[in-house]
């Protein structure tokens, strides 16, 4: 990991097409902004871990698996 020092308004350019701004310092918090283009995803790092643990839930509740076994088996029947 590569740590750097920046103040407020200073920035980091990531490649060709990507600056990370510190727009503010306050207390504990800093706010940055990031240019980047449309099709480059950033997500905040806690809302991905929150995610993919739904995600782990779901897939391992038998009554989800269950179900969905269920909806197939009804489909096929339509289907013949």
């Amino acid at each position: 990991m590569l740590i750097l020092s920046r103040k407020k308004n200073e920035s980091i350019h990531i490649g060709d097409n990507i600056i990370i701004t510190v727009v503010d310092i306050g207390g504990d918090n800093i706010k940055i902004g990031i240019d980047a283009p449309k099709n480059v995803q950033i997500f905040r790092s806690e809302l991905l871990k929150a995610v993919e643990q739904e995600n782990k839930n779901a897939v391992s509740s038998k009554s989800v698996i269950q179900d969905l076994a269920q909806l197939i088996k009804g489909d096929e029947k339509k289907q013949t």
